[in-house]
């Protein structure tokens, strides 16, 4: 199927068919926010945007707190630029907090705890320590605070919203947590905040429906329309089936056959509500299974396949899982992504 206007300008826009931008850093600003609770898959979210990068570039991108991995749009866990944390956070947080409300009772967490664990946890972190999550867990066990099943997550996830703490890298399985005091202030008002985020939205997404911002920001519709309206001089509205579509007025690279390799959160397919232009909803249940997305393999805009990695010490294999057969063109588009991939793990990669 030959590549849309829609899903032209959203390849282009997110920097996967074309490349202005030259670090982990300007990528994660440009975006605005990455979903980042697969942290294998969103280190290649990143470096797949960035000619030449590798997954070291990413790590230390992230061992630095240029860029962090915290709560944020959802209530699921993002990666975003050190300098957008904090507003981000205010603008979203206080909503996030409040609908978790139910899910705190039935945790019996109520405020005066959550804001005991607060304290504890911001304290552990004072004067530049790092602690992984099992160190955290342990101490407020340590205080007389259960921690039991997803008790932790809550009250870890409680802190970050509240912009005490968030995530560098990640040793094994577990995330290394740090005082976002180190982070620069918010200095954003509250309306400059919308626009700004209406504006990173649309420009980096676009085209994209109000709804598919609501989606995505966590901003309530009427919020969501507001941070539109301020910034709707600045983009392009068109019509396309009778729904308005705001974008950036610019030229997309052409995606004819053009061939990548996302991971499974990739902001490409999560960022919106509807994504019929790229995904067929006969292939859906072959991509999500029990909120966890599968990484596709994408053919000039349109999901056609998943794939599978094994990282070994000697290298890496790519397994392929089309949803049917490739033509012989299209699999050779695909050497490209898969060689990018290796070069990215820095290990010879082979495909089956």
């Amino acid at each position: 199927m030959p590549p849309t206007p829609i899903t032209q300008h959203r390849l282009h826009n997110q920097q996967i068919t074309q490349h202005t931008l030259a670090s982990p850093v300007e990528v994660v600003r440009h975006l605005g926010a990455l979903q980042g609770q697969d942290y294998p898959g969103v280190k290649w979210s990143i470096g797949l945007r960035v000619p030449g990068c590798t997954d070291a570039d990413v790590e230390q991108a992230l061992a630095k707190h240029a860029i962090v991995r915290t709560w944020l749009l959802r209530g699921t866990l993002h990666i975003a630029a050190a300098e957008d944390v904090r507003w981000m956070l205010a603008l979203v947080a206080p909503r996030l907090i409040a609908g978790n409300a139910r899910r705190y009772q039935q945790l019996e967490l109520d405020e005066p705890t959550l804001m005991r664990s607060n304290d504890i946890l911001a304290r552990a972190l004072q004067d530049g320590q790092e602690l992984d999550r099992r160190a955290l867990l342990a101490l407020l066990e340590d205080h007389g605070i259960s921690t039991e099943g997803q008790r932790g997550v809550y009250l870890l996830q409680r802190a970050s919203l509240d912009g005490l703490i968030g995530q560098g890298v990640q040793r094994g399985q577990y995330g290394i947590f740090f005082a976002l005091d180190r982070l620069p202030p918010a200095t954003l008002s509250r309306e400059e905040a919308l626009a700004e985020m209406a504006r990173r939205y649309f420009t980096t997404r676009g085209p994209a429906t109000l709804q598919d911002f609501v989606w995505w920001s966590s901003l309530t519709t009427p919020d969501a329309r507001a941070a539109l309206d301020s910034v709707r001089g600045e983009l392009i509205e068109e019509k396309i089936d009778g729904v308005s579509y705001w974008r950036a007025d610019i030229s997309p690279t052409d995606s004819d056959g053009f061939a990548a390799l996302l991971p499974g959160f990739d902001e490409y397919l999560l960022a919106y509500q509807n994504r019929r232009a790229m995904l067929d909803p006969s292939h859906a249940p072959l991509i999500q299974r029990g909120g966890m997305f599968a990484p596709t393999i994408v053919i000039g805009g349109r999901v056609v396949g998943t794939w599978q990695r094994t990282v070994r010490k000697r290298g890496v294999t790519v397994a392929l899982s089309p949803f049917a057969p490739l033509r012989e063109d299209v699999l050779q588009a695909i050497k490209r992504p898969v060689q990018q991939y290796g070069d990215f793990l820095g290990l010879p990669v082979e495909v089956h």
